[in-house]
């Protein structure tokens, strides 16, 4: 049995080269998510799945894409193998409430409840919005000063805050004023895609401005039926909730209040699962993979199992792959 640690992705993890994959896949989760957007009047995560060609404005709009996303990933759960041993979940962003469903903390029901409730506050209402700046250098080492030039920008630029600390990417999140201040004092970064980018169709995720989001889900999702979980699940502050050890009021109280108003710790979520369940792999649930790089940051700040480089890391992945993302052919047979 090999411990492992399984990982969420966030909303905005699906993409056109995701189109079809659930083809041929069988999920008793899935079926549950898609009995209930079907009650709904919505199209289910199927029906996106397989249409004949990918839509940003369909696709990626908030009352859509959350539950596509948790819906790849509840079907990639299904699939591993019972050679895994899954000593702790957690996932980045929206994927903390695909955790709380996997995890066990909530039926799969009720996971969709809170998907699609959450999902629907962002349909036609996208407040602010979020940019992505990299802090590393080409070995995905943290460069200090721009680390530094950053939390400046943060400091002195009124409505604009850290959203998600995401390995070796900042991920900041406010008002559209406060963004373009941010953009036009961060110095460009060349890439296939240069940094700072706009993510489209985003609100200030994890930030002040999602105070209404939360006060409105308070109203709406108080009577979730929460649980303690199954499996320890790590959330965005690097915090663990046991099964049968933990208070269901306050882990309530954090999914829809602090993980809705303040910063997504990422980067604290895989250190506490590295230093605390020691496992023999990371596993990343699909849709996707790009989670596969936020994760190597950490491993190479926290020189995990002497991986201190991008070369390392990729020496390491080719001989052992000590991350194995089911969005990845070669490294989904691995999981299977």
């Amino acid at each position: 049995m090999k411990r492992s640690i399984v990982l969420c992705p966030g909303r905005g993890s699906y993409t056109k080269e995701n189109l079809h994959g659930l083809t041929t896949l069988h999920s008793s989760k899935l079926d549950t998510l898609d009995a209930l957007r079907k009650t709904w009047n919505r199209p289910t995560v199927r029906e996106m799945d397989q249409a004949s060609k990918f839509r940003s404005s369909w696709h990626i709009a908030g009352e859509n894409a959350s539950i596509l996303t948790a819906g790849v990933s509840a079907t990639d759960f299904d699939q591993i193998s019972t050679n895994f041993d899954i000593v702790g979940i957690c996932g980045n962003s929206m994927g903390w409430y695909t955790t709380l469903g996997l995890g066990g903390a909530l039926p799969i029901e009720e996971m969709g409840r809170l998907i699609e409730t959450m999902g629907q506050y962002q349909k036609g209402n996208v407040i602010g919005g979020q940019l992505v700046y990299s802090l590393v250098n080409e070995q995905w080492k943290v460069v200090p000063e721009r680390l530094a030039l950053v939390e400046r920008i943060v400091l002195e630029t009124p409505d604009l805050y850290w959203s998600i600390r995401l390995g070796g990417q900042a991920i900041l999140g406010g008002t559209d004023e406060a963004l373009q201040q941010a953009i036009e004092r961060l110095p460009t970064i060349d890439g296939p895609r240069p940094f700072p980018f706009k993510l489209p169709l985003h609100s200030a995720f994890h930030t002040p401005l999602m105070e209404e989001s939360h006060r409105q889900a308070l109203k709406d999702l108080s009577n979730l039926q929460i649980t303690t979980p199954k499996i320890p699940m790590i959330d965005g502050n690097g915090h663990i909730w046991r099964p049968k050890a933990c208070s269901t009021t306050k882990l309530l109280d954090y999914t829809l209040g602090q993980q809705v108003t303040d910063t997504y710790d990422f980067s604290a979520m895989i250190r506490t699962a590295l230093t605390h369940f020691a496992p023999d792999h990371i596993i990343l649930l699909g849709p996707g993979s790009n989670l596969g790089g936020a994760i190597a940051h950490v491993l190479i700040e926290q020189r995990w199992q002497g991986i201190t480089s991008k070369a390392d890391f990729l020496q390491r992945q080719q001989q052992d792959p000590f991350v194995l993302a089911m969005g990845r052919d070669d490294q989904r047979s691995l999981v299977l």
